[in-house]
């Protein structure tokens, strides 16, 4: 790094804007339809799979901030429990089954074929329902 680049205000330590619910949706569904040049198939899909599963996360985190505040700290497997204390057990279940599916999709692992895009595309078809599902007032 350059030293005119490490002293400007641009590039400080300060955390970057999170994305948004809908950002994530957009740049899942444009790594389906592979607007995005310059990764293979299998690599558009676990980043898509990446975006969906932060969707969730993203959603299960205002859920329950808003239930409960202060659980922001709790791993994401204790608030997929503490989910279903505040939502509808079937909403809670949905969203804890596909949040595992998305895990094990965006992990790369040698041995393993990653996830279809038609895997992908019915993960995002959950998502977006779980998404209203899981509206916050």
């Amino acid at each position: 790094m350059s030293a005119s680049a490490a002293s400007s205000p641009s590039t400080s330590a300060a955390p970057a804007s999170p994305a948004s619910v809908e950002d994530l949706l957009l740049t899942a569904d444009r790594l389906l339809a592979g607007d995005l040049s310059g990764a293979t198939a299998a690599g558009r899909h676990r980043g898509a799979s990446l975006a969906l599963r932060t969707v969730l996360e993203i959603r299960v985190d205002q859920v329950l901030d808003t239930a409960v505040p202060g659980l922001a700290h709790a791993t994401m497997r204790a608030k997929m429990l503490c989910l279903r204390c505040y939502t509808p057990e079937e909403t809670a279940r949905r969203t804890r089954a596909v949040w595992s599916h998305l895990c094990l999709g965006c992990h790369y692992h040698q041995y393993e074929i990653g996830p279809t895009h038609e895997q992908v595309r019915a993960w995002r078809t959950e998502v977006g329902e779980l998404v209203r599902k899981l509206d916050v007032p």
